[in-house]
């Protein structure tokens, strides 16, 4: 088994989950903030304060997650689940403006794993990768956008345990992740940021800016326990991409080698 970028603590110490352990579940499955160690490469979980953790952030799932169905459901299928492999770490950024709008991106209608899905930019974490190096290389890789050092702050947002397909009716997981979400607040505009993009259309079909009052309603209603608020009658247009949109600078089509290494860029957490 691959090193584990996952880890529980249980009577003091760490130890890794397996691919078909429910993070949720294990927590308790309760709204409010879990206990969270922030290392490289590496994220350590617990519901209560233990030494080295740095954050305190809600973990949440959808009420469909698969894995939240199989606890419930003795004698489900849990043999046919990957015995080899851990849950898996992913990080998206959610990327804001100067002016208030964050950046989503709409991926490609080839990918493998949920395809033509409006989400922030976001995928796996390298091992021995530090969490927000991750999250900006995910931004450049997708975006083509690299925020120059000391104009940009951030803060850690939440966790969202992930799987795809992203219901059990679909078949059994062949992904698990626990999706860091970042707060990455650039001190340019959107205009500057627009002006740079350069999406990857091997994993990027269009993008578009969602100013706050867009956000905070997309927000609001995604995990249900909000009423959710009427959007604006303007939407704001999206972008599409061409595969001319990178240039000849860009590195070579990462999109598929994503794939190869089992990454859950972001299904199916908040998305729209």
């Amino acid at each position: 088994m691959a090193a584990a970028r996952l880890l529980l603590l249980r009577s003091g110490r760490p130890e890794p989950l397996s691919f078909s352990q429910s993070v949720c579940g294990l927590l308790g499955a309760r709204p409010g903030p879990t206990h969270c160690g922030l290392k490289r490469g590496q994220l350590v979980l617990s519901d209560r304060p233990f030494p080295g953790a740095s954050a305190r952030l809600p973990l949440q799932r959808p009420p469909f997650c698969p894995f939240a169905a199989l606890d419930q459901q003795p004698g489900a299928p849990g043999a046919e689940l990957p015995t080899n492999r851990g849950v898996d770490l992913g990080v998206a950024v959610i990327l804001q403006s100067s002016d208030q709008t964050v950046l989503l991106t709409r991926r490609t209608r080839t990918l493998n794993v949920s395809p033509n899905l409006w989400v922030p930019p976001g995928g796996h974490v390298e091992l021995d990768e530090e969490l927000l190096d991750g999250g900006l290389r995910e931004l450049w890789e997708e975006s083509g956008l690299q925020l120059p050092q000391g104009q940009f702050s951030w803060v850690p947002l939440g966790l969202w345990e992930s799987a795809y397909p992203p219901r059990l009716s679909w078949g059994l997981p062949r992904y698990h992740h626990i999706v860091l979400y970042l707060l990455v607040i650039s001190q340019e505009s959107q205009q500057q940021l627009q002006a740079r993009i350069q999406p990857n259309p091997g994993e990027v079909s269009a993008f578009m800016w969602l100013g706050p009052d867009v956000a905070a309603a997309v927000a609001a209603s995604e995990d249900g326990t909000e009423t959710p608020r009427h959007l604006p009658q303007d939407l704001p247009p999206s972008v599409p991409v061409t595969p001319l949109s990178r240039g000849s600078g860009a590195p070579s089509d990462p999109g598929p080698a994503k794939e190869e290494q089992n990454v859950d860029p972001l299904p199916p957490g908040p998305g729209i």
